[in-house]
């Protein structure tokens, strides 16, 4: 009898859930959210050590590392490291015990209108691997290992000391136009001329480098990997190379380096998703000096997190200051490095999750997405304050943003949208624009949701939008760009796919991220395809908009993000 009711109770769910599951986008849950929120984690691969609730349905060790492997590279970016929650719910056994096996396969395997991918009906999992994952999260969360000093000395190396790096620019390279340009899938970046487009060297770097920098001077590249890898790659030799690496945690995004007058190139920082905290190093040689937990309440509702993921980091031209971004606690931290011995933190509350953001036109005020609170926080560098936080559309990622100056508005700074198709324009310049400073000003309608990075110029009237995470070909693989000094006359779309030139050999050929050369007057895109497949560079004359080149050679293998030397030293965007 009870078997019986069970399984009524288990045909409704299957049935109501199918129905939801079908209804998913109507009800706002994007394929663009799900697939960005669902990508894999560098912690797939390390160790963890079991921890069996007695109440939770039994697993052979076999199937517990199967399944631990399956959330890393699913689930973890949603519902945390230690299964929490962060944008996804708490899936932790409090919780899941209660519900049962055959309750949570279902969800799993239909999915929700709340947000929760349709795993089984996908495609993307079997039907014995749902059944695997409802029993997973019933038992304790492993966690992975801490990683303090001693380990990050362990994978600590200076293979150039800075005594014995040269005194003066040893290459004939324009270092000012050479684009960082990360290889995802190879742990390698591309360093790229932008005078010649010609490939100066393949570096060894961390998996997925998701961020490049460039030290004050202009002379130091620094790159993180996804697996919490930084190098630091010498622009004045002969041969571009790394001449100093580190491994700061177990996964990562950020890293960034002292800017302020009289700091110039001392220090540098890094931040990690886990464990979560920020490291300050040692800037010739990444020496580690201090690390700090970011382990805390949240802003809003005043509850400890276990792990606030280190987001968004930059240098401050106003103060000896990092300005430090953790997502889970909603939180910005502006850290003064002027007294390493005794640093002092301040504490400013946004909103939550805090992503990427840029800097308005001035420098002064951070623009940081809130990307889970549809907001965006500006942050006042000099006051190290909260000037304003603005409304936007769904689930802001701005990468950087875009700042221009609006015929009607003044200057303003702009963001895409994962979750719609809007382009929000946020008014910067609170001393001759006051009545439109720090609101949006004007919402511009894109392509589809999806755009992951926009872009303009000081030198440029467009500003270009991708929509790189669309389910849609024709979208994913184009560009819209505006003419700023005419927005309401809407976008024109550039085929960069098509431009590309590349063999239909199946691969996605996504368009990700429009990038300036120095000059301004060219605009770089990657044309991302699969790792055993053809990738290339698609180089715009921005006057024109007409193709300009293509740069292809069989070591691209999965550009994603690339980073102009100037326009990164300079924040110009």
């Amino acid at each position: 009898m009870k078997n019986l009711q069970l399984k009524s109770v288990s045909a409704v769910l299957l049935t109501t859930l199918a129905l939801a599951a079908s209804a998913q986008e109507q009800k706002g849950v994007t394929p663009a959210e799900q697939n960005y929120q669902a990508g894999t984690s560098p912690l797939t691969t390390v160790p963890m050590v079991q921890s069996t609730n007695p109440k939770a349905p039994p697993m052979t060790q076999t199937e517990f590392d199967a399944a631990r492997k399956i959330y890393f590279e699913r689930c973890a970016g949603c519902h945390g490291v230690l299964r929490k929650g962060a944008t996804g719910k708490p899936l932790t056994p409090d919780l899941t015990v209660a519900k049962g096996t055959d309750y949570l396969k279902v969800f799993i395997a239909y999915g929700s209108p709340a947000g929760m991918p349709n795993w089984q009906t996908s495609g993307e999992l079997t039907e014995a691997q749902v059944d695997l994952m409802a029993r997973y999260i019933q038992h304790d969360a492993p966690q992975p290992p801490e990683w303090g000093l001693a380990d990050m000395k362990g994978t600590w190396k200076v293979m150039v000391a800075p005594a014995d790096r040269p005194r003066k620019k040893m290459n004939s390279f324009n270092i000012s136009n050479i684009f960082s340009t990360t290889l995802r899938d190879t742990g390698e970046v591309a360093l790229i001329d932008g005078d010649s487009k010609q490939i100066i060297s393949i570096i060894k770097t961390g998996y997925a480098v998701h961020i490049s920098r460039v030290s004050a001077s202009g002379r130091y590249l620094f790159v993180i990997g996804r697996d919490g890898r930084v190098n630091m790659i010498d622009l004045w030799m002969e041969t571009p190379t790394n001449v100093a690496e580190i491994r700061i945690g177990l996964e990562a995004r950020s890293v960034e380096t002292s800017k302020f007058k009289g700091y110039e190139d001392k220090l540098a920082i890094a931040g990690a998703y886990w464990p979560p905290q920020y490291v300050i190093m040692d800037g010739p040689t990444l020496e580690p000096l201090k690390i700090v937990s970011t382990r805390g309440t949240t802003v809003d509702t005043q509850e400890y997190h276990p792990e606030p993921r280190v987001a968004s980091i930059v240098a401050s031209l106003h103060k000896p200051e990092f300005i430090v971004n953790v997502k889970e606690t909603g939180k910005s931290l502006m850290v003064d490095y002027s007294n390493m011995k005794s640093l002092k933190v301040t504490e400013v509350g946004v909103a939550r999750y805090l992503h990427d953001g840029g800097w308005d036109s001035t420098k002064r005020y951070f623009m940081v997405a809130a990307n889970q609170s549809n907001k965006i926080g500006v942050i006042d560098s000099k006051t190290d304050t909260v000037a304003a936080v603005v409304d936007v559309g769904k689930i802001p990622h701005p990468g950087r943003g875009a700042n221009f100056k609006h015929p009607k508005f003044g200057p303003v700074w702009a963001t895409g949208h994962l979750g719609d198709e809007t382009v929000s324009l946020i008014g910067t310049d609170p001393v001759k624009h006051k009545q439109h400073a720090f609101k949006v000003v004007q919402t511009l309608k894109g392509q589809g949701g999806g755009s992951l990075f926009l872009k303009s110029h000081p030198k440029s009237k467009h500003l270009y939008v991708d929509t790189t995470l669309n389910p849609d070909a024709a979208l994913s693989q184009s560009i819209a760009v505006y003419d700023i000094n005419d927005l309401d006359k809407g976008y024109k779309v550039l085929p960069i796919g098509e431009w590309a030139g590349l063999p239909d050999d199946g691969g996605g050929k996504r368009v990700v991220q429009p990038e300036y050369n120095k000059a301004g007057d060219e605009v770089w895109f990657s044309v991302w395809s699969a790792k055993d497949k053809a990738s290339a560079i698609v180089v715009v004359d921005d006057k024109t908009l007409k193709l300009k080149s293509v740069i292809k050679d069989p070591r691209l293998i999965t550009p994603t993000g690339k980073f102009n030397v100037n326009n990164t030293q300079h924040d110009v965007y």
